[in-house]
């Protein structure tokens, strides 16, 4: 057991916070599957449990493998992810499969598996940005020479995504600007592009109602109308998961009690917090939140003890994106925010954010396990060699 608990590199308290939120994942996803069980499999309930296991499985395996690859690789590597990922971004909002009125995810054909194709892409970009924010840091305050560079790639990607899937791009776009700052790009700067985007944005929306046919801009309007107007239009997915956080209490009606799984839409998955809440109760809720916490907490250590500027970017842009979007996940939950469509990271049912999720903690580890990989050589260095004793004495 020693033996193998040896080979899980970089932050413990990491290792042991995912593997709790898989846990939770698990049991989560096996209690707020019953509805689909019997909708799509006969009842069989132990299909979705079995499935989320290993889709669990397997991203702690990719968390595994990219922990043991040094940091200074993802640089390289960022470079082909990003260009790989504008034409899946392209294809996706041409040829990808349409749900929910929005054209997310590409079905790779003869094994029919489908991935969204903006995970990947979010992933590729914050990796990038890291990467080029690095190496311009001689002259980071330099409009022509650094942050023209730095924020072309970041408009070129999250306007890619903005068409399908608004939230994740707010969401990128405010990890980058995050990014942007900790670099020390010139406030003045990152404060004229978050102008720039918000008056592009609204106009994008504005252009996007007056098209006919415009569904997903139809769907961003009702949502906004009926988060400002709790009165009217339809309230009935709010409506329900305040219904399951209310019911939960402060200990909730224990694992696999919730009633609320049967009504609240994409209980699995955007609203699988209120079901958390539900079973567990506040208790239950204020844990996960915490864990989360404890992630961004760590995140950003690591991101101060890192040996280099670029795992000092790459270990605070991947933590702040995760936990970000977890909020937004919750702050939906509990009505805070309108509905968004993003899943909870770690938890939610569904393999893409899953795995692209434990890709980019293990990114996180592998700064980490430089860093004490660091420390440990200066440790070694730092200690004197003991003289060996005289003979005869």
């Amino acid at each position: 057991m020693q033996k193998i608990l040896t080979n899980f590199k970089g932050d413990r308290t990491i290792w042991v916070v995912v593997v709790f939120l898989y846990i939770v994942s698990i049991l989560a996803v096996y209690s707020s599957t019953g509805s689909l069980a019997y909708r799509f499999r006969a009842g069989n309930t132990e299909y979705y449990l079995f499935k989320h296991a290993i889709i669990t499985a397997f991203g702690l395996a990719l968390m595994y493998l990219a922990h043991n690859v040094r940091y200074p690789n993802y640089s390289r590597i960022s470079q082909l992810a990003f260009f790989v990922a504008i034409p899946l971004l392209i294809f996706t909002l041409i040829r990808g499969t349409t749900i929910h009125e929005a054209n997310r995810w590409i079905t790779l054909p003869i094994v029919n598996i489908s991935f969204q194709s903006s995970d990947f892409a979010k992933l590729a970009l914050i990796m990038y940005l890291a990467r080029i924010l690095t190496r311009k840091q001689e002259f980071i305050k330099d409009l022509h020479s650094a942050f023209l560079p730095a924020v072309i790639p970041v408009l070129l990607i999250c306007v890619l995504i903005l068409p399908a899937n608004f939230s994740t791009a707010a969401i990128l776009f405010t990890t980058c600007i995050v990014l942007m700052f900790i670099a020390r790009v010139r406030i003045r700067y990152i404060m004229a592009l978050i102008g720039i985007s918000i008056v592009g944005a609204a106009l994008f929306v504005t252009i996007m109602m007056a098209l006919p046919e415009s569904g997903r801009a139809v769907t961003w309007q009702n949502r906004i109308n009926t988060y400002i107007n709790k009165d009217q239009g339809d309230t009935y997915q709010a409506d329900q998961a305040k219904i399951a956080i209310a019911s939960g209490g402060l200990i909730g009606k224990m694992p696999g009690n919730s009633t609320q799984r049967n009504y609240l839409p994409q209980a699995y998955s955007d609203f699988i917090y209120a079901i958390i809440i539900e079973e567990y109760g506040l208790a239950g809720g204020f844990m996960v939140l915490l864990f989360y916490l404890i992630i961004l907490y760590r995140g950003i250590k690591i991101a101060h003890k890192s040996p280099g500027t670029f795992g000092a970017l790459l270990a605070a842009g991947l933590s702040f994106g995760l936990v970000f979007q977890a909020m937004v996940n919750m702050a939906v939950a509990v009505n805070l925010l309108p509905i968004t469509g993003q899943p909870l990271p770690l938890i939610s049912m569904g393999g893409t954010s899953l795995w692209f999720t434990s890709l980019s903690l293990g990114i996180i580890l592998s700064v980490s396990r430089a860093s004490e990989q660091e420390r440990a050589n200066k440790t070694r260095e730092d200690t004197p060699e003991t003289s060996a004793p005289a003979s005869g004495q």
